[in-house]
């Protein structure tokens, strides 16, 4: 039983006198006594257990009876004065027992009672132990968790940003990091700029912190070099600067006033440098002024390359066609004039604004046959096809 302190009868004495409530089996039954005298096993000097246990086998399982007669001698006397016997009946099933026994009921002096054992022995199987007061978080644990989260990034963050203020301020004061003279900036790709052009924009940079020097600043500056076409400065620890330009390809001369220049592709008038790297044979384009606009001069350009693409598209020529050409004239865009040298002289070849190479191989077909007619040849319009205009 739950909350009872069972003592089982088996004693070296006839009799023994139970100190709290106590179980006895008796066959498949067991027997509750309050306060009474238990007999050894095996011995029933005055017949109480054998009656005890024909009212058991009489009555129904897990009801409780009364016996007055049980805990009484052999005259019918009580044996005790709280002698009254409370059983239970307990089926032995398969791995079943039933944890709600039936108690009987008797006279109330004679019944059994809870409050009869003993109160300092049964307290803690009777009463709930009392619980343990649990300090919560005023944070659900979910939002704690978050807020932890966010509290380390917030660290680290934090962590990052002092070790970043810490090497920049060391960077910027330290005397490490100057610029001490022009041997510490380097060119690369330099060959029709000359290094005094480049000092001229970044010379101003020297003794100066090489963290103070505006990159993007002196990139542009070295841009307006009419033979740099892009540029590209470094830092390089601890104090030098590394400057990469890309120069201008040139397509052709240009004759601008009593000056030969060189142009590119996009009508970018270059000087000739002091010393060129290479030898360029180009013709030379005319009709162009110092003064015109840059996007005039691209429009232009654009007439020159596609007849510079078309006469060397020619896969049947020994050469290019562009290289026997002397000059080109642009100043009429509907009329392309080319100047022509070979064997048979000089002539000058109108070509109009379209189909420049077979204009041109027409020229070549009948140059031979043009000048045996007209010694003194000096052009000849191939702008309407199939016709020939010479001029003498």
């Amino acid at each position: 039983m739950a909350g009872e302190k069972h003592l089982f009868a088996k004693s070296s004495r006839p009799l023994a006198r139970a100190q709290t409530c106590a179980e006895v089996c008796v066959g498949e039954e067991y027997l509750v006594f309050s306060t009474g005298y238990l007999a050894k096993t095996g011995e029933d000097p005055d017949g109480g257990l054998a009656r005890m246990n024909a009212d058991l086998q009489k009555s129904s399982r897990g009801v409780g009876v009364n016996d007055p007669g049980l805990g009484r001698d052999a005259a019918g006397n009580p044996s005790h004065d709280r002698s009254s016997v409370s059983y239970t009946s307990r089926s032995r099933g398969p791995g079943v027992d039933d944890p709600s026994p039936a108690r009987a009921s008797g006279p109330p002096d004679s019944a059994i009672h809870f409050e009869d054992l003993d109160a300092e022995e049964d307290e803690q199987f009777l009463r709930t132990q009392k619980r343990v007061a649990v300090r919560r978080s005023p944070l659900p644990k979910k939002t704690a968790n978050r807020v932890k989260k966010v509290a380390v990034i917030v660290c680290v963050l934090l962590a990052i940003g002092l070790a970043t203020a810490g090497i920049h301020f060391y960077g910027i004061g330290s005397w490490r990091f100057r610029l001490e003279s022009s041997d510490n900036i380097e060119v690369i790709g330099a060959q029709n700029v000359s290094r005094a052009q480049v000092l001229e924009v970044v010379g101003a940079d020297i003794d100066r912190n090489i963290f103070f020097v505006p990159l993007e600043e002196r990139e542009k500056q070295l841009e307006e070099i009419p033979w740099v076409e892009s540029a590209t400065v470094m830092r390089l620890l601890p104090n030098r600067l590394a400057i990469t330009l890309q120069e201008r390809t040139p397509v052709a001369f240009v004759k601008l006033g009593p000056k030969i220049s060189l142009i590119d592709a996009n009508g970018v008038v270059m000087t000739l440098p002091a010393t060129m790297a290479a030898k360029y044979s180009f013709p030379i384009i005319q009709g162009m002024t110092e003064d015109e606009p840059l996007s005039s001069r691209a429009a232009v350009m654009k007439i020159y390359n596609r007849l510079a693409r078309e006469l060397d598209s020619d896969a049947t020529g020994p050469s290019s066609h562009l290289k026997d050409i002397s000059e080109v004239d642009l100043s009429d865009p509907r009329d392309v004039k080319v100047t022509a040298n070979d064997a048979n002289g000089t002539v000058v070849v109108h070509l109009g604004d379209t189909d420049f190479l077979t204009r041109y191989k027409t020229y070549l077909a009948n140059i031979a046959e043009w000048k045996q007619k007209y010694p003194n040849m000096r052009s000849v319009s191939l702008q309407i096809p199939g016709q020939a205009v010479v001029s003498q």
